[in-house]
């Protein structure tokens, strides 16, 4: 899979998760939330293979992604 390809896709994936927080109420929701979530993960270990990415931002239960919201506004690093 080419670059653009790939970036396509994942852009794809966090729009619909970001869109699936939203039709349960989390309505301010971004993509690029959801991007800096899952890949917060990635910043010791660096990135995985393919399908590792798919799979956590598929799997990011809401719980997370507000924990990592808050912890992010506690730091200062808000998106």
């Amino acid at each position: 899979m080419k670059d653009e390809e790939w970036i396509a896709t994942i852009e794809s994936l966090c729009e619909s998760k970001a869109g699936e927080f939203r039709l349960i109420g989390y309505e301010h929701v971004t993509a690029q939330e959801v991007w800096e979530c899952v890949s917060a993960a990635y910043a010791k270990t660096g990135e995985p293979a393919m399908h590792q990415v798919v799979n956590d931002i598929l799997s990011l239960k809401v719980m997370k992604f507000m924990n990592f919201m808050t912890i992010s506004a506690y730091r200062g690093t808000q998106f």
